[in-house]
């Protein structure tokens, strides 16, 4: 399995960080890049033109601290969107 994840925006909120970006996969998961030092939330959808049985989810306990990847599960080769929440 194979998941390549791309940061495509970062900004400030208070004391928090929120980075968004996509990913692409060609089997069923694997970890987002956030750049983050610890995740406190992270968003995941998937983007298409047609439906997807199944949402992805975070195969993580949240927060994650000291690791800037979450592991996600996902839909076969679907691509998709995320947003992380952290520090």
């Amino acid at each position: 399995m194979t998941l390549t994840s791309t940061i495509t925006k970062q900004t400030v909120i208070g004391d928090r960080k929120l980075v968004i970006g996509t990913f692409t996969n060609d089997g069923a998961g694997g970890d987002i890049e956030t750049g983050l030092r610890v995740v406190e939330q992270i968003h995941i959808q998937h983007t298409g033109s047609t439906a997807v049985a199944e949402t992805p989810s975070v195969h993580e306990t949240l927060p994650l601290g000291d690791r800037t990847s979450p592991t996600i599960v996902t839909t076969n080769e679907k691509a998709g969107i995320w947003m992380a929440i952290g520090y």
